[in-house]
């Protein structure tokens, strides 16, 4: 059993298969004082796929046979078929036998816990109502109110400023709207800081980015859509900063979330860690 744990790393490993996995080593002491290192990867899996549990095995002992140390594997399901909850990998041929387990956390469980997700003042249980709202909710005057009411909280429970920026940039990620209800969503956004003294976000840059677009077109200043695409860039890049920061996506994740080439991921990665 282990009581505490004084700093950690992350560790970022290379499958043969091209994939990369973020995982964190973490420094903890057991009960007797004596010091252990564990290694701990998180898998965060969108959609249900066939083959889950062998390529959690698959990391599992990649990891391992690389750095000589125990392994916590977990997976995070955030998919919607409730009948997609893997935790074990097995197989068996001629006497060779092998099964691997490992714990699972299905987001979408916590739906019928809302209420305590609300009143969490855990950082993360923002992240998971966004992701069930954003897996949940179509019809788009909905998301823009589920969306405004997710960013209330956020102003509500007494985060630092940069926790606010991060998080806001993670639901704003999250739960996309079209675009004829960014004005709208831009102005609650607005009132909620004018009401709170929080002036935190002063511009959304997604709609900066837009009507810097449109007047470009108007006028037609080709400088208006170059500084528009170089907007768009940065937006893009600080958006991965932010997703790394987390641990919890890969760079191949990341860049099919975002859009950015994966070189520059990797290339954003190198620059951080000087």
């Amino acid at each position: 059993m282990t009581k505490s744990c004084s700093r950690s790393r992350q560790i970022t490993a290379d499958a043969s298969s091209g994939r990369r996995y973020a995982d964190k080593l973490v420094k903890v002491y057991a009960r007797d004082g004596s010091e252990t290192w564990v290694l701990i990867h998180v898998e965060v899996q969108g959609e249900p796929e066939e083959a889950f549990a062998e390529r959690m095995y698959i990391y599992q002992y990649r990891l391992r046979d690389r750095y000589g140390i125990d392994v916590v594997s977990l997976a995070v399901l955030a998919d919607t078929r409730k009948g997609f909850r893997p935790t074990t990998f097995h197989y068996e041929r001629w006497g060779c036998e092998l099964t691997f387990t490992f714990p699972t956390a299905k987001l979408m469980d916590w739906e019928a816990c809302w209420a305590e997700l609300e009143a969490s003042d855990n950082v993360f249980a923002l992240v998971v109502m966004a992701q069930i709202q954003a897996k949940r909710v179509k019809n788009d005057a909905t998301r823009k109110d589920t969306k405004v009411a997710l960013i209330r909280l956020l102003y509500e429970r007494g985060y630092s400023r940069e926790q606010i920026l991060r998080l806001f940039n993670i639901i704003d990620w999250m739960i996309q709207l079209p675009k004829n209800l960014d004005p709208e969503f831009a102005q609650a956004v607005y009132a909620i800081q004018e009401e709170k003294h929080m002036p935190y976000v002063n511009t959304i840059e997604r709609l900066g980015i837009e009507k810097g677009r449109q007047e470009g077109e108007q006028l037609g200043i080709e400088k208006g859509r170059h500084e528009a695409e170089l907007c768009a860039l940065k937006e893009k890049r600080e958006t991965v900063r932010h997703l790394m920061s987390f641990g919890v996506l890969n760079d191949e994740q990341i860049a099919a979330a975002t859009g950015l080439a994966l070189d520059e991921i990797t290339q954003l990665r190198i620059e951080d860690k000087h």
